[in-house]
């Protein structure tokens, strides 16, 4: 037997990111769980952004943006750039995180985060309250300590964590099974 609930986000788990956007004043860092891989050539990501957010127009006047994957010890970190603006705050520097330039775009990447992912913004779509901004990966970057033998991304040392809409909670990625 199964008890139908009201729509919802419900696809679990959630990646969960740190999107860094430039900006003159000063870089800006933006927590997520809407996003995905949308097209493998070209390499395609999608982003989900209220148009509320102080991070919207910064990535819609940059046309770039950074994906970085934070470790489980960024935990800490993560929370504070989701439940904190960027018009108040400098995230960067509150929670201890480093700028570094990323190669293509405008945007930095998080120096913490052992996966930084630059992409260009191709076009955006309103769905709702959220806007999609569908971009292009122009570039990857991995920590080298976090490269495995067959330079794959080893999880168990990038230790990348994720978000459970349906109960609002962060879980650890478990173990290989297949």
């Amino acid at each position: 037997m199964k008890k139908q609930k009201k729509p919802s986000t419900a696809i679990i788990p959630c990646p969960v990111i740190l999107v860094s956007v430039a900006h003159e004043k000063q870089p800006n860092i933006i927590t997520l769980s809407w996003a995905a891989n949308v097209c493998s050539d070209p390499p395609s990501i999608a982003i989900g952004v209220r148009p509320s957010r102080y991070s919207y127009d910064l990535i819609k006047e940059a046309g770039d943006f950074v994906v970085n994957i934070p470790s489980r010890d960024l935990l800490d970190a993560t929370v504070f750039c989701g439940t904190h603006s960027g018009r108040e705050h400098n995230k960067f520097e509150e929670c201890g995180l480093t700028p570094v330039n990323a190669t293509k775009v405008s945007a930095p990447m998080i120096e913490e985060c052992p996966l930084n992912i630059e992409a260009e913004v191709k076009k955006i779509i309103s769905v709702g309250v959220h806007d999609l901004f569908i971009a292009e990966v122009v570039a990857v970057h991995m920590d080298q300590e976090a490269i495995d033998s067959k330079e794959r991304l080893d999880l168990n040392i990038a230790a990348p964590f994720t978000y459970i809409p349906l109960t609002g909670e962060y879980w650890g990625i478990g173990k290989k099974i297949g």
